[in-house]
């Protein structure tokens, strides 16, 4: 770490360096920027977190982006980031520093502007992702408390989707993508069956903690033990189920351009008995 060398000063928290094993890496630390120019070496004690964007494209947006950005969300976006990473088992990937940093501060700008954008599948990301939901109520926290802005709730969902994305190593596209998959799957079963499912139920958070599992199967190409016998016994006890079910893979299949393995139909007929079962005592 000794080694490192000034490449180029970003602000007075954040300088580029060169490093001997990764080459240009981006380095932050509060006041590490400060006093210091190109091609001066620096204290390791002063660097607090190093990460390093591998891909030419992000290295060139990050070094545009930061001079946009006030060096106090700087701050408060890496000291949320620091959080995440802590409270979190797997690898965060490093694009999360440019793709938070630079939603947060639009999302300011908005706020300041008096512009609010409605989260459509609020909910949803809610139950589908609540570790990645309460680590972004904790960064919408931060930044009140810190920055004294108050960032609407609905935030609160596109934040936890940016958190899930690092977490998975999935574009943030891509991540939105299932998220309005998954609400796209929900209004077909409630179209179909003629029943609006309570959103604050546990058969909605069943169903949709399901339909997210059966995303992530799909998208692992993961194969599923045939279930032959109990295939059969659904698809004849409970057609209408069973075809619904099956519409719902065929959906999954279109959006994932991946093949869904036929297990999955059984599951999702499981799950759609169940809410037919509650839409009939309800209407009892």
């Amino acid at each position: 770490m000794s080694s490192l060398r000034v490449s180029k000063v970003l602000n007075n928290n954040v300088i580029i360096a060169d490093h001997p094993k990764y080459q240009e890496v981006v380095v932050i630390g509060k006041g590490i920027g400060y006093n210091h120019k190109a091609l001066d070496h620096l204290s390791a004690t002063s660097v607090e977190k190093m990460f390093i964007l591998k891909n030419q494209q992000e290295q060139e947006q990050y070094k545009q982006l930061i001079p946009q950005v006030a060096e106090n969300l700087i701050e408060v976006v890496n000291e949320a980031i620091l959080y995440i990473s802590k409270k979190c088992q797997g690898p965060l990937n490093e694009h999360i520093h440019i793709a938070l940093t630079d939603h947060i501060s639009f999302a300011i700008k908005r706020h300041e502007q008096g512009i609010r954008v409605t989260n459509p599948f609020m909910f949803e990301t809610k139950e589908m992702y609540p570790e990645e939901y309460q680590l972004a109520e904790y960064v919408v926290d931060l930044i009140r408390n810190k920055i004294g802005v108050e960032l609407e709730q609905d935030e609160v969902g596109f934040v936890a989707l940016h958190i899930h994305s690092a977490l998975t190593d999935q574009h943030i596209t891509e991540v939105k993508k299932h998220s309005e998959l998954v609400a796209r799957l929900v209004d077909l079963i409630e179209t179909n069956m003629d029943y609006h499912i309570p959103r604050a139920s546990l058969d909605y958070s069943r169903l949709l903690t399901h339909l997210r599992f059966a995303l992530e199967r799909t998208r692992r190409g993961e194969t599923e033990l045939k279930i032959s016998s109990l295939d059969k016994l659904l698809h004849d006890q409970y057609p209408e189920l069973y075809s619904l079910a099956w519409k719902l893979t065929k959906v999954m299949e279109k959006s994932l351009h991946k093949p869904v393995y036929p297990s999955e139909v059984s599951y999702l007929t499981i799950h759609l008995q169940r809410l037919a079962q509650k839409k009939e005592n309800n209407e009892n």
